[in-house]
């Protein structure tokens, strides 16, 4: 997994609420066990129309937010089913940090699980951040996952809180398989013992 550190990049606004992950990556793209090539159907039912042609009204197909890899979006982002593929497909379009006032709690693990970090800010600063989102080219904001701050394109931070577990996580890359092989070496000294006593 990527570590995350600082993040400078456009932040794009998505001001809906109750974002789902159906809504996030529509049931046909879940054929797949991959992790890479989702993030073209990411908002698929947003992004383009019926005939496949991209949507322009929609803010990840404008050409200041196509490149965007932070999301400031409504409350209850990723709530719905537990599907992984939201966070895959986020991940595979560029996206490594959401910030809303609140997410549903499957969506908020799975997504710290593969390299995505989630922020909860108050709506008073979650009102501030989308008008710092909405200055189109110029919408970029600064993560700095060490200081846990948010740093807007003005100059003004704001301090987020996050677990420290989760915290550790991001910033050394790891994510549960990760976590296992920095054990490698209790593991394989608690193996030896037991090859020591056959009969255990």
């Amino acid at each position: 997994m990527e570590k995350f550190t600082v993040l400078e990049g456009v932040a794009a606004p998505l001001p809906i609420v109750n974002v789902d992950t159906d809504r996030i990556i529509p049931k046909q793209y879940l054929k797949t066990i991959k992790r890479t090539g989702l993030g073209k159907g990411l908002f698929s039912e947003m992004r383009y129309r019926d005939d496949g042609s991209e949507n322009p009204d929609f803010v990840l197909n404008q050409p200041a937010y196509r490149n965007a890899k932070i999301l400031v979006a409504g409350d209850n982002f990723g709530c719905g089913s537990s599907r992984e593929h939201a966070p895959w497909a986020l991940a595979d379009f560029g996206i490594r940090c959401i910030i809303s006032t609140s997410f549903a709690d499957i969506f908020f693990n799975n997504s710290a699980k593969n390299g995505i970090l989630l922020i909860t800010v108050s709506p008073e600063d979650l009102e501030k951040l989308l008008d710092d989102a909405n200055r189109g080219a110029n919408a970029t904001l600064t993560i700095d996952l060490e200081n846990q701050i948010i740093k807007g394109p003005d100059g003004g931070t704001l301090h987020f809180d996050i677990d420290p577990g989760r915290k550790h996580n991001l910033i050394n890359g790891l994510d549960d398989i990760g976590l296992t092989l920095e054990k490698a070496a209790s593991i394989d000294a608690y193996e030896q013992k037991l090859a020591e006593r056959p009969w255990a």
